[in-house]
């Protein structure tokens, strides 16, 4: 990494997200001219970069960017921590403004859009990488080792379970717009298929079982992997005995009914993807393409119901 501090631009500051992006910006040593949010509500600012340019409307952000470069000072990044719905747009935004893209996931909504950027990068010369900070957990890095040294036919049996439950503003946020966030699977399941497709391969099946605005499930198989899986923003899906003691959250990954225990250990997970980054090795768009065809076929799916190899949380619902 060069010593020289990089030039970095915030494009939804306001969301909760844009924390871990302000901390890694300044503990990887760079600078953040200036930021964009609708939302004025950025005091978190005062924490990081108080002397941070930051504006409510896109046009005067542009205009600023515009500003910048004929003074002589460029950006060299933009963080985009936007709508789902809106990364492609802001990504581009970037790439015009010949900065490298560091975008939250998913990179876009539909595979075809990752096409459309590539064209972009290779006009402009720039990079646009995604924050893909799963593949970077020590618990998942060894579970990816362990798969590549165990026998090479093998495929192995993988319960994944995700509830994190969500009050009645998620539903009328962006984030409840399946159009703007892509919808459960998408929303908080992407992470997931991108983490399982790095370390067992290339999708195989996919099916859905149950698609409903706060849940969702199927079946997905890959290389190496038969995965059932179940995503749910619904507190009543939470195990019973998790529920009694006030947690809202309940994450599970089984490999052949062994527990991979990865719920510590995010916390500096956005400092070291932007290490990696600063370094020319961050995940790429294409790297990306895989997990956001998966989303994208299980939000255009039709439901199958119990049918098949489902998840065993289906019994309780169908």
């Amino acid at each position: 990494m060069e010593n020289t501090p990089k030039n970095f631009g915030l494009i939804g500051v306001a969301g909760y997200i844009a924390v871990r992006h302000l901390k890694a910006i300044k503990d990887t040593g760079n600078i953040l001219l200036a930021s964009l949010d609708k939302f004025d509500s950025v005091g978190i600012l005062d924490n990081y970069f108080p002397n941070s340019d930051f504006f409510v409307e896109f046009e005067r952000f542009d205009r600023h960017f515009e500003k910048l470069k004929r003074s002589g000072t460029m950006i060299d990044y933009v963080s985009i921590c936007s709508p789902n719905y809106l990364h492609d747009a802001h990504i581009r935004f970037a790439l015009r403004h010949k900065a490298d893209a560091i975008c939250e996931k998913p990179v876009v909504l539909n595979p075809w859009n990752i096409d459309a950027l590539q064209e972009i990068e290779k006009e402009t010369g720039k990079k646009v990488y995604s924050i893909l900070q799963t593949r970077l957990h020590p618990a998942i890095k060894q579970l990816k080792e362990k798969i590549e040294k165990g026998p090479r036919n093998t495929k192995y049996d993988i319960d994944l379970t995700y509830i994190t439950s969500r009050g009645n503003w998620y539903f009328f946020s962006w984030k409840g717009d399946t159009q703007k966030s892509g919808g459960v699977a998408t929303n908080i399941g992407v992470h997931f298929f991108d983490m399982l497709g790095w370390i067992f391969g290339k999708v195989q099946e996919n099916i859905v079982h149950l698609s409903q605005y706060n849940k969702a499930a199927g079946y997905l198989e890959l290389e190496k992997a038969r995965i059932r899986w179940f995503l749910s923003l619904d507190f009543n899906d939470i195990p019973e005995e998790f529920r009694a003691e006030g947690k809202r959250t309940y994450r599970s990954v089984t490999v052949d009914g062994e527990e991979v225990e990865f719920s510590e250990g995010f916390t500096d997970l956005h400092t070291a993807s932007y290490a990696e980054i600063l370094r020319g090795k961050g995940f790429g768009l294409e790297e990306c393409r895989q997990s956001i065809e998966i989303v994208y076929s299980i939000r255009n799916a039709k439901p199958e119901g119990l049918k098949g190899n489902y998840h065993p949380m289906l019994k309780k619902i169908l």
